[in-house]
């Protein structure tokens, strides 16, 4: 029996695809609710129930109300908003329950169903249920109301590059509010599956795998697992399911020699998944509830100043993305969108993403997984160190990690970027402590990554030291990174963005050293309009400047990897290698031979060009 296929064809009528792709139903099991929403902007936040609400107009979701696809474009303050829809239920077994569920909502969202209240969820970037099995009746619908509070002004929130000025500046961005990603409508057996969790390791060639079951769970029940690569079957076990928690290792037959094994490994230009189909089945053999999911077998590491996949050296060619379209914001305009960013990576000729300030949408991490890019994965930051923004952090967070930690793609996670959130790490050992405890946390709930724990400058806890350096003269950066004891240079002397690279007795000299912010060329016929951290005049000046730079970045044998700002133009940042429509600047052959892959650049009469690992 075949594996079950994961392709494009369930896309719904917007263009979308089903929004948890790592735990999928029947697609007869649910329906988007994408689409015309009843809409009303509440500037002041005065209104505490749907009865108080004017509701003047409609709105498309799953699109912000800052962006045009949305319908209204209101870029303006506000502190929050309101979303109405009314549903005719379907008609549910005894057996069955119905949930209403949400990709993201920013930041804190309420939930009413005819007027009561059902549930709160707190965290912009990360999902939520509402349960509805009893709500409405045969033929009648119910009032699905969302209060969406998202204060502009508010920095102790976690809110990545969404700006507190009222108009776009520097690096920061219009805002985000409400619902911006997929809606939908879930119909599922009264015992289910309602998580899992895959993990792999390579030395034991072996797959892990946890389910948590949902529901009052009878002792006859087991679970039926299936995996295949492709066509073939690797695995056909049952478990006796004793309570609603499920752990175990699986063994696979290891083939032993290297080309066999290479057909099972996941990597970049061989993204060999393995197919998951789960079933809970009563003692009569009768199937309860069935789902869809995949896996991987592939390990990431670091072994002293090297990152290891699947136990090889890897030099990470990273381009950072801010996952922004011009008309819909944070949210891709369809799966499409999001395929296609995916490719253009590839083709450049990187083989990973630094996702900056965003928890991309999960149909991202799909095409990832299925494509073969590696994700560095980051939290977005709040601005201030309070009591309430700790809390809010960690809590979102642990939401990120429990819902990402599968995605075989994902192979770094970032818990703070350049010290935002906290100022003072110099000084302040609270916030130092803070650093290393979301760092030991991380470690803690995923020990199979490395985890980066202040992307840029002033490490205090981390697996990779991460340099932002906006050098413009690469006869200068040449000389940084070749200088003799280079590590003592770096973090000694040097000062990136006026701060020291390591802090305190941190022993850093073991590290993997990735330059994980350069470049920033900007480019675009408007110049007064649009910025960078330096500026091309034309395209010609811009290819001969990004091959000066990345000639030197590939030379230096201290860098484990390199991570280029950045993938496309952001709103007002024009540094990206494609314009923000995703139009290339430079031919795609030629941007893949900056990263030595492909012929060389017309400019370009000496140095390697081998293609790296």
């Amino acid at each position: 029996m075949p594996g079950p296929p994961h392709t494009n064809s369930d896309l719904t009528p917007t263009g979308r695809g089903y929004p948890r792709p790592l735990l999928r139903r029947a697609d007869d099991s649910w329906v988007s609710l994408d689409g015309a929403w009843d809409f009303a902007i509440d500037r002041t936040g005065q209104w505490r129930h749907p009865a108080e609400v004017a509701w003047k107009g409609s709105i498309e979701v799953p699109f912000a109300p800052e962006t045009e696809r949305s319908g209204v474009g209101e870029r303006g303050y506000f502190v929050a908003c309101w979303y109405r829809r009314h549903l005719i239920l379907p008609a549910a077994s005894p057996r069955e329950r119905l949930f209403v569920r949400f990709g993201a909502v920013d930041h804190a969202a309420t939930v009413w169903i005819d007027g009561a209240h059902v549930a709160t969820h707190e965290g912009g970037y990360t999902p939520f249920s509402v349960e509805v099995t009893r709500m409405g009746g045969a033929g009648k619908p119910i009032e699905l109301v969302v209060r969406a509070i998202d204060d502009p002004h508010d920095l102790a929130k976690p809110r990545g590059k969404q700006d507190w000025q009222e108009q776009p500046h520097s690096i920061w961005y219009p805002r985000t509010t409400g619902i911006w990603q997929s809606v939908w409508l879930e119909r599922v057996p009264h015992v289910h599956v309602a998580h899992l969790r895959w993990t792999s390791n390579l030395y034991r060639w072996e797959i892990g795998f946890s389910a948590q079951l949902a529901g009052l769970v009878p002792a006859t029940l087991s679970l039926r697992l299936r995996l295949f690569s492709g066509r073939r079957l690797l695995v056909d076990d049952q478990y006796q399911c004793t309570h609603n928690e499920l752990h175990r290792r699986i063994p696979l037959s290891d083939p032993g020699i290297d080309d066999a094994r290479n057909e099972l490994l996941w990597c970049p230009g061989s993204p060999n998944l393995l197919d998951a189909e789960l079933e809970l089945v009563d003692d009569h053999g009768v199937v309860v509830d069935a789902v869809r999911s995949y896996t991987a077998l592939r390990t990431i590491a670091v072994h002293r100043d090297q990152i290891l996949l699947n136990g090889r050296p890897i030099r990470l060619r990273m381009i950072l993305d801010q996952g922004y379209w011009p008309d819909t914001g944070i949210t891709a305009p369809d799966d499409a969108a999001l395929r296609r960013d995916v490719e253009l990576v590839l083709a450049m000729g990187f083989n990973a993403v630094r996702k900056h300030q965003k928890i991309e949408d999960p149909r991202y991490l799909y095409w990832a997984d299925h494509l073969g890019l590696l994700v560095w994965e980051e939290m977005p930051s709040a601005y201030r160190f309070t009591g309430r923004s700790v809390q809010a952090l960690i809590q979102e967070w642990i939401q990120v990690l429990t819902r990402d930690s599968s995605h075989p793609c994902i192979v770094a996670w970032v818990p703070f970027n350049e010290s935002w959130g906290v100022p003072n790490l110099p000084d302040n050992p609270s916030e130092r402590h803070y650093v290393t405890a979301l760092y030991h946390l991380t470690k803690t709930l995923d020990p199979n990554r490395p985890v980066v724990g202040n992307d840029g400058w002033e490490s205090v806890a981390t697996d990779i030291i991460g340099i932002h350096d906006y050098e413009v003269d690469p006869a200068r950066m040449l000389l940084r990174y070749q200088a003799p004891n280079v590590r003592n240079n770096l973090y000694e002397r040097e000062r990136f963005g006026g701060r020291e690279l390591v802090l305190g007795n941190f022993q850093s000299f073991d590290h993997p050293v990735v330059l994980s912010e350069f470049g920033g060329i900007a480019f675009s016929d408007d110049r007064r309009g649009t910025w960078g951290y330096s500026r091309s005049n034309d395209v010609g000046e811009l290819e001969r400047r990004l091959h000066a730079l990345f000639t030197v970045v590939r030379a230096q044998d201290i860098l484990a990897g390199y991570c280029y700002t950045q993938f496309a133009d952001t709103y007002q940042e024009a540094n990206g290698l494609l314009f923000a429509d995703r139009t290339p600047k430079l031919p795609i052959e030629r941007i893949a031979a900056l990263n030595g892959l492909g012929p060389p650049t017309p400019h370009d009469d000496h140095g390697h060009h081998g293609q790296e690992v």
